[in-house]
């Protein structure tokens, strides 16, 4: 867990994404960060003017700037370029690194450091642009005098957030006080900001996008608006090679707050399930349910997604979805949309799609803490994608099966009943 030092010792972050990058990459990108200075390679691609720079890979935390400044009593880093590869952290480990940063006059980029054969007496490597920086790692790149972001590269932001409460946030409970630690590190964001001669809509943006949302990807124009990138696109080190590189509906009730994974009573089956906004960079677009219940075979459980939906704007009736689909343990499952109508109220539908899961992905979301799924819709005038954690589900799931295997052994025991008395 990356924790940041605060009054009410709770962890606030940019929250990471859900997996952009390759297996081993972001591996290596959310263990704590490392820096280590390397020389230009090969030898042949630079020859007499081969340059130092320094890699900064893995998550930010709180002893990130102490590990950096350790790094700068060793090596002479002034005026260097820093390459960041970074799935983000720690909201003061990152601006403490990026202040650091700054008074050693570097230049940041976005790299990934790739090791060539060299003498171990001056060891080279090359950057690739196929690298991330995520979340609080976008205002570290903010820190350079100069800043440069490959083409190939990906600068994505996201809200804070206590980091405690990551994985499944609408589950999560807040106090008075996690507010106020909140509120005082979006204004030292930007404060910082401003400091280091960035556009304020790069905090603004970062805002909109709540936790159960992809992290959202700035464009070239936004990264430029922003003032992220000062100067060319190229980073100052020999990159080397590149490749090219996307009211419940149904009548039931929910027990307890409904955000969470819970048992439902209904008069049809056993079920469990819970509600989520449906929103869109932030913007409140409706609601849906998410269910799960016994199939009939008693081998799989049937899903169902009922959406409530409002315009994009509010102003008119929204496009009905053209497809749902939920992703869970690295496994696809499109749901069938039976129905898309107007739910009474103006400018809103509601849509209601159904699929099958099997006992094993679900017996394998509820067995950690922080286990997600991802709900994406697409219709004609926006799409959604929405991550559910799996908070109250191992609590959950046992129950379901146990009244789904209740429910069974009546069914048989009613036909048994059947074929001897015919």
């Amino acid at each position: 867990m990356i924790r940041l030092a605060a009054a009410c010792a709770v962890a606030v972050s940019l929250l990471p994404a859900f997996g952009a990058a390759g297996a081993a990459a972001a591996d290596a990108r959310a263990m704590p960060m490392q820096f280590e200075v390397w020389t230009e390679g090969p030898v042949q691609a630079c020859g007499n003017n081969c340059r130092s720079f320094v890699s900064a890979v893995g998550a930010i935390t709180s002893d990130t700037p102490r590990d950096f400044e350790a790094l700068a009593k060793q090596h002479k880093l002034d005026g260097l370029t820093i390459a960041l590869d970074s799935d983000g952290g720690s909201v003061l480990g990152a601006l403490a690194l990026g202040r650091a940063i700054r008074r050693l006059g570097m230049t940041t980029t976005v790299g990934k450091t790739l090791p060539v054969p060299s003498d171990p007496a001056r060891r080279r490597a090359r950057l690739t642009p196929q690298a991330y920086c995520e979340s609080m790692c976008a205002f570290v790149l903010l820190a350079g005098i100069e800043r440069r972001v490959p083409a190939e590269a990906r600068v994505m932001v996201h809200q804070i957030w206590l980091g405690d409460r990551r994985d499944d946030p609408t589950a999560a409970n807040y106090s008075a006080e996690d507010l106020v630690v909140v509120q005082r590190d979006i204004g030292r964001l930007a404060q910082y900001t401003m400091e280091m001669g960035g556009g304020i809509d790069l905090l603004e943006i970062a805002l909109k996008i709540p936790p159960w949302e992809p992290m959202r990807l700035l464009s070239r124009e936004e990264l430029r608006g922003m003032k992220i990138v000062t100067g060319d696109e190229a980073p100052e080190v020999n990159s080397g090679a590149s490749t090219n590189t996307a009211k419940l509906a149904n009548g039931s009730r929910v027990l307890a707050n409904g955000r969470s994974w819970a048992v439902q009573v209904s008069a049809e089956r056993p079920k469990i399930g819970r509600t989520h906004p449906l929103t869109v960079e932030g913007e409140d677009i409706g609601a849906f349910e998410l269910s799960l219940s016994c199939d009939d075979s008693g081998r799989d459980y049937v899903v169902t997604y009922v959406e409530q939906r409002r315009g994009v704007d509010g102003g008119h009736v929204p496009a009905a979805p053209t497809a749902v689909e939920m992703t869970l343990g690295g496994k696809s499952v499109p749901l069938k949309i039976v129905s898309a109508r107007p739910n009474g109220r103006p400018t809103e539908i509601e849509s209601i799609a159904y699929g099958k899961l099997s006992a094993d992905l679900l017996k394998a979301f509820a067995e950690a803490n922080g286990r997600s799924l991802i709900i994406e819709t697409t219709s004609d005038d926006t799409t959604t994608v929405i991550r559910i954690g799996n908070a109250g589900f191992a609590r959950a799931l046992p129950q379901l099966a146990a009244s789904c295997a209740n429910r069974m052994r009546l069914r048989n025991t009613a036909r048994s009943d059947l074929r001897q008395g015919g």
